[in-house]
């Protein structure tokens, strides 16, 4: 019988210790320290984080694990949770309502994560909370109101993120949150807050101006960890010490010009000044009548630290180039404009010797481009101004393997037209002009075809757009305006001293109707691309002299 006892109490207590010991989630730790009960998951593997945590856990610790958010739920029976750390994890994103059932939370490290904004408002769940880590992480933004619900908090890490401006309310309106949860204090200092701000890519203009004051005579009851903050933007301040720069009081843009009114040539280049100043500095931009149509370099540089001078650069000005300029400084306070005025005349009759193979239609102007590819076609589009009205239009097309020139007549309004059926590895030329005139009064582009290769994928890069020869008059890059006013010497001897080796006639027949103006057809020189593709030349070497 005494036997049969001794058993029994083996069992009981054999009971009694399973039941006691408590659960801990598997792949984890669970230890008791002098605080409470210690959950430890490092290397975590799953992508969130358990809803079934024990509900007497003092401490959660889970690192370097994939979870990537924060969200709403998990400790939802954990209202004894004292301390949160979640180091080294994926976490982008932390939910509005991720702190709810956390009342007692006194510790939230986040760590080496990835978030870019924290929800502030969230610590309204967590009155006690006294230390937020937030450390290496990617945040760039801290608003003025972002401490009004952490009173007691004692240390504050925001170093080593994104931060490139704050305002100093951030922490001077601290100890008013102090004495507002806890009145009848008076002036007394419940706390102190220990704060780091270091490694972050200060600006230091005028919207830090605040922050900057604010370090230089930091006191209680804030404590700076480091007070040796670093600007590294703008450049003219990069490297410097928040303890070696004055910044100057924020200020809306104000813009000037050399001169309001400029008037120049036809075929002159001109440089229109726009110069700013704002603090912090402006960003300037350009508009102007045919800004679609007509793309022209700016030159942006600083003269000062608070001034901005932009440069529009006009090459060979065109008739229709005739307007208002519109330069438009802007910066966080506001936006200033300024119009500046371009008369172009038109120029002065000059010998045959001396003029260029320009084509003035009078006032018009005529810009034609490649606009879209098709698989076996392309879109072409022109944009004429001036003296137009109500007139006709006359496209030209021509390849080297066609007997003949392809004369499209197009009526008033339209301004686009498909070329199909292009053939592989053949060079095009496409000249529009205005009515029945030849068509060397009009804009010209050359393009070729890649070889077809037969698949699909080729064939959808069939179509190469060797270049947009100087038919001087729009839509050439700048380099070629520049070569325009360096000589009298023509496209086509350009195109041979590109290809000194390569000089041969054209399989094409004159184009329709006839004219014995020889400009379109003295224009086309390609050279060779590496490929394999046929290139257009200019005409007979004989003819070079006659240019």
């Amino acid at each position: 019988m005494a036997l049969v006892f001794h058993y029994f109490l083996l069992v009981l207590v054999f009971q009694d210790k399973h039941v006691a010991q408590p659960f801990c989630l598997q792949g984890c730790s669970c230890s008791d320290e002098g605080f409470g009960r210690t959950l430890q998951c490092m290397s975590f593997s799953l992508g969130k984080i358990p809803g079934n945590l024990p509900e007497e856990l003092k401490q959660v610790r889970i690192e370097n694990s994939p979870i990537f958010e924060l969200p709403q739920g998990p400790f939802v029976n954990m209202s004894t949770l004292e301390y949160l750390w979640l180091n080294f994890n994926n976490i982008t994103v932390i939910h509005l309502g991720a702190l709810e059932h956390l009342p007692e939370l006194r510790e939230l490290r986040l760590q080496g994560n990835k978030l870019r904004s924290v929800p502030w408002t969230a610590f309204h769940a967590t009155p006690f909370l006294r230390v937020l880590d937030l450390k290496h992480n990617r945040i760039d933004i801290l608003p003025e109101l972002a401490l009004q619900f952490l009173a007691n908090l004692t240390y504050l890490d925001l170093s080593s993120n994104r931060l490139t401006v704050v305002s100093k309310s951030v922490f001077l309106n601290w100890p008013a949150y102090q004495s507002r949860q806890q009145p009848g204090c008076g002036a007394k200092i419940l706390s102190s807050m220990v704060l780091a701000l270091d490694n972050n890519p200060w600006v230091c203009d005028c919207r830090l101006r605040g922050l900057v004051q604010f370090v230089k005579s930091i006191s209680l009851p804030v404590i700076l960890v480091n007070s040796y903050l670093i600007c590294q933007g703008p450049l003219y301040k990069a490297g410097q010490l928040f303890h070696e720069i004055k910044l100057s009081v924020c200020m809306k843009p104000q813009v000037s010009t050399p001169s309001a009114n400029v008037t120049i040539q036809v075929g002159q280049n001109v440089t229109l000044r726009c110069l700013a100043k704002a603090s912090p500095s402006p960003t300037i931009s350009w508009s102007y009548p045919l800004s679609i149509w007509r793309k022209f370099d700016v030159l942006t540089s600083s003269t000062a630290e608070d001034d901005v001078l932009s440069q529009l650069i006009i090459p060979a000005a065109h008739l229709v180039d005739s307007g208002n300029y519109t330069c438009v400084a802007s910066n966080f306070i506001g936006r200033s404009t300024l119009v500046i005025s371009l008369y172009v005349q038109p120029a002065q009759v000059l010998p045959a010797s001396q003029s260029f193979s320009i084509s003035w239609e009078g006032n018009s102007y005529i810009d034609l481009r490649v606009v879209k590819q098709t698989v076996r076609g392309i879109l072409l589009e022109w944009f004429a101004v001036g003296n137009v009205p109500e007139e006709w239009f006359t496209l030209y097309i021509a390849s080297d393997e066609a007997l003949r020139k392809e004369v499209v007549h197009i009526g008033p309004g339209i301004n686009t037209y498909a070329v199909d059926d292009l053939l592989p590895g053949t060079k095009y030329e496409a000249c529009l002009s205005l009515g029945s005139r030849p068509p060397h009064q009009g804009q010209c582009v050359v393009f070729m075809t890649g070889r077809d290769g037969g698949r699909l994928e080729d064939r959808e890069r069939l179509l190469h757009i060797s270049v947009v020869l100087c038919v001087l008059l729009l839509a050439v890059p700048v380099g070629a305006y520049v070569w325009t006013t360096q000589g009298p010497c023509s496209c086509r001897k350009w195109g041979l001293h590109c290809c000194p080796h390569r000089r041969h006639a054209l399989r094409c027949p004159p184009a329709v109707p006839q004219s014995k103006d020889r400009s379109f057809r003295d224009h086309l020189t390609v050279c060779e691309d590496g490929e394999g593709h046929r290139h257009m030349k200019g005409n007979e070497e004989k003819e070079e002299d006659s240019d």
